[in-house]
């Protein structure tokens, strides 16, 4: 069907719409039609209200849509499996008629004969798949809304929101893949050291150059279930003031070792420094107000390996596993640390707990601060 033949208000693509905003959107409509665009593409940005978008999504994946049959065809990959991954990755799965994969999709689907012939099992890969469309689904609506805040100004047209939108995804989408290819591989990197320290630790080996660390994480509860709720600049300003609040709180010998999206992680050399910064972390958080999230946080002492500023081993996942398990506005700490403390401190015994990834039940205290005695 060509554009000139299309009625838009027939197909239903203008419902809803009135007066300058209609007169709008079947500009926009149209335009979309006379680049080639196909109703059942119009059709389905309509009704997912993100039309606006449509030019900038050509832009960065190219105008070139297949079937899943053509992409079956043209990458040797059966089709049940590329309906198995999309819905791995949490995609819409199209008709079978319909023309929504890109080119880079064919790319990713020809790269699963390198994954098989690698000795990846299909259900591993599917896996890793939805690992990746979980953490990336963020990403992209991140990445969304950057360029719309460079573009959106008071009183523009649909039209002139969504090309000046295109245009500005244009210029900012070559950065995106050097910047996701090094964070990942950043990640990846540390992940590998993690995984090889345990393996040592649980072999018995010995872990050259490590060293007796107290680690703490604390973390903001209830982030994930925010990221369903709030924008994506929101959760960023939320973890961006976490890692403000943390740095305050980490002064010699505890040290700020990282943020990691909703959790901070202090290191210090002496357990009891890292408590109080812990507890005062805690505390700043509660000061932040309603509108900010409690935190809760798990530490742990023993031999870990520093590197690049980081450290890996036991007490490090120690600490992120009895996190996992504190309640909000708390601080649980394992036998050992509260054994080596001190210091003016309330301790209960929060009872004998199984950790994931912890061989042996661990023994948690939580930890307060003293409270003043009452003048006589």
């Amino acid at each position: 069907m060509s554009a000139e033949r299309i009625d838009f208000a027939a197909e239903g693509l203008l419902d809803g719409v009135d007066g300058a905003q209609r007169t709008e959107r079947l500009a926009l409509l149209q335009q979309l039609a006379d680049d080639g665009v196909p109703l059942a593409e119009l059709r389905r940005s309509t009704a997912a209200g993100s039309i606006v978008y449509l030019p900038a999504d050509r832009v960065i994946v190219g105008s070139e849509r297949y079937t899943s049959g053509e992409v079956a065809e043209m990458s040797g990959v059966e089709e049940s499996f590329l309906i198995a991954a999309r819905r791995a990755m949490g995609l819409p799965i199209p008709e079978q008629d319909d023309a929504v994969y890109t080119e880079a999709e064919l790319e990713s689907a020809r790269m699963t004969h390198v994954a098989r012939d690698a000795g990846i099992s299909d259900d591993d890969l599917l896996d890793l798949m939805r690992v990746l469309g979980r953490g990336l689904s963020q990403v992209a609506e991140a990445l969304r809304a950057l360029p719309l805040k460079l573009v959106l100004q008071p009183g523009m047209s649909e039209p002139e929101l969504a090309n000046r939108y295109a245009q500005a995804a244009g210029a900012l989408y070559p950065l995106v893949n050097p910047l996701v290819d090094s964070v990942l591989t950043l990640h990846l990197k540390h992940a590998t050291q993690s995984t090889v320290v345990s393996a040592l630790e649980r072999s018995g080996g010995q872990l050259p150059g490590s060293r007796e660390v107290s680690i703490c994480f604390a973390d903001l509860v209830g982030f994930t279930r925010l990221g369903e709720e709030v924008a994506p600049d929101e959760l960023g300003r939320l973890a961006v003031r976490l890692e403000a609040l943390a740095g305050d709180v980490a002064e010699p010998p505890v040290r700020l070792v990282k943020t990691i999206g909703d959790a901070a992680m202090l290191a210090s050399p002496e357990p009891e420094p890292l408590l109080g910064a812990t507890l005062s972390l805690i505390d700043a958080a509660e000061a932040e107000g309603e509108e900010f999230p409690q935190l809760r946080a798990g530490a742990a002492i023993g031999q870990a390996l520093p590197r690049a500023g980081d450290w890996f081993g036991r007490p490090v996942n120690l600490a992120s596993r009895i996190t996992a398990v504190a309640r909000p506005g708390s601080l649980l700490v394992e036998r050992e640390l509260r054994e080596s403390i001190d210091g003016p401190y309330d301790w209960s015994f929060a009872g004998e707990r199984r950790l994931r990834g912890i061989r042996d039940p661990v023994s948690l205290f939580r930890a307060r601060r003293q409270a003043p005695e009452s003048e006589s």
